[in-house]
């Protein structure tokens, strides 16, 4: 168990969460771990095999503390959060920003690179647990393409040429892969 910015990492398998009046209780073979008050939360990240009452999942949408289901290994199997009013205001400002170019660019730029990051990221640790050699090289090739496109997204002007280099880079991810 571990409490980042607001957020209760539970990964110890068996553990139990419940409520407690306006606390969540973390309990694992039958004994009380962690309490904490739920006011101190903005989330609950339950990795594996972790229980959680209807006592505490309603705590959590009472309070708008997300809670996340979530594999072993991370990957996200479920979330349960109560629904937040919008701001207007903030939304109307985004659509406007979406019909201009000079202001789509930047993020656009943004985004972009933070996929490719995380898609070279991904083609770098498949070379490194394959075998095969040949599989291995067209990983890595595909990797430094993704990383020349990451370095040229400054100098992209229009959203084509941001557009234009997240293209290229999906062909070379894909292309990387073993069928």
């Amino acid at each position: 168990m571990d409490v980042q910015l607001n957020t209760l990492y539970v990964f110890t398998a068996g553990s139990y969460l419940r409520r407690d009046h306006q606390t969540v209780v973390v309990e694992v073979e039958k004994k009380a771990r962690l309490t904490l008050p739920i006011h101190h939360l903005d989330a609950i990240a339950a990795f594996g095999q972790v229980m959680v009452s209807p006592g505490l999942i309603e705590l959590c949408l009472e309070s708008g503390v997300a809670l996340t289901y979530l594999s072993e290994s991370g990957r996200l199997i479920g979330r349960v959060d109560a629904p937040r009013s919008g701001n207007v205001l903030l939304r109307r400002e985004q659509y406007r920003r979406a019909d201009r170019p000079d202001a789509c660019v930047p993020l656009a730029r943004s985004f972009v690179a933070g996929k490719l990051h995380n898609a070279r990221n991904a083609l770098l640790r498949a070379a490194r647990e394959s075998s095969d050699a040949e599989d291995v090289a067209a990983m890595n090739s595909a990797a430094a393409r993704m990383a020349e496109h990451v370095e040229s997204l400054p100098r992209a002007v229009t959203l084509d040429e941001v557009r234009g280099r997240e293209g290229d880079s999906a062909r070379s991810y894909f292309s990387a892969f073993p069928r």
